[in-house]
């Protein structure tokens, strides 16, 4: 894959759709794990319209394994990257930590995104989160990666779709632990960084055209997460689905692109 040099670090990212004509691309940002693996569904049905850029952040995939400081440092690599791909402006689909980079960008760059959705994402820290994160972290820590990815599974998907995928899930768990996590201390400052961060007094800021989706089942962030930023965020949308667990853009990708297309796509209108 293509290797940038952008704000100081080599980033690998990913471009679908180049046969699209020219148009404001759809930039999908991942979450905790930062990999642009985790778009694998959405690639096809986003890509026969728009042109759409993947990429791993830093510490993560094949991008220069640093440890991160904020999520504002993660905002400033994205943007960074756009200027390096000369791309001005893109639809930002932001998942959990990536939701949390598109709402830096929407309040320090607004001029660079066209649409922003805060997809199964978080605006700020809470006791329920530095429980679950600081679990998560310890597992990480103290029993290495491939627990860390099994318990993965069971985070971000509803019971019975871990049960129907069981094998699809395995494979997608010996991936990630051996070529896709990054090591505890990376790990870590990923961690650290989300459960720092606190953007809620800066969301009456954000003018660009928003909508927020999350499952009412998530376990890693509650819906009344999505509730809060979509109360926060002038005129934005929210759709909350009654199931699909922390990952519904996996456990149900056929409505999860239908929904996020027809946003994106009404932007043009």
């Amino acid at each position: 894959m293509p290797k940038v040099s952008a704000n100081g670090i080599s980033q690998e990212c990913e471009w679908h759709g180049l046969d699209n004509p020219a148009g404001i691309p759809i930039a999908l940002v991942a979450g905790m794990g930062g990999s642009r693996s985790f778009w694998k569904p959405q690639i096809q049905d986003f890509s026969s319209n728009f042109q759409v850029l993947t990429y791993d952040q830093r510490g993560t995939g094949g991008t220069s394994p640093i440890q991160v400081e904020s999520i504002e440092q993660l905002a400033e690599d994205f943007i960074r990257l756009l200027d390096a791909l000369k791309i001005e402006k893109v639809h930002f689909v932001g998942h959990s930590t990536g939701g949390a980079i598109g709402q830096v960008v929407a309040v320090q760059y607004p001029e660079r995104l066209a649409s922003l959705v805060i997809y199964a994402s978080v605006h700020k820290a809470d006791h329920y989160r530095h429980r679950v994160w600081g679990l998560r972290k310890q597992i990480l820590e103290e029993m290495g990666p491939e627990v860390y990815a099994k318990t993965t599974s069971l985070f971000f998907y509803p019971p019975e779709f871990t049960t129907a995928h069981h094998e699809e899930l395995l494979a997608v768990e010996v991936r990630t632990a051996q070529f896709e996590l990054s090591s505890p201390e990376i790990m870590g400052s990923r961690i650290e960084a989300i459960l720092k961060f606190d953007i809620s007094t800066d969301l009456i800021k954000i003018k660009t055209p928003t909508l927020v989706i999350c499952a009412e089942d998530d376990l890693l962030t509650p819906s009344y997460f999505s509730k809060e930023i979509a109360a926060l965020i002038p005129h934005a949308q929210l759709v909350l689905f009654p199931k699909g667990g922390h990952a519904y853009s996996r456990s149900n990708p056929e409505s999860f692109n239908k929904l996020v297309l027809s946003f994106i796509q009404s932007q043009k209108k």
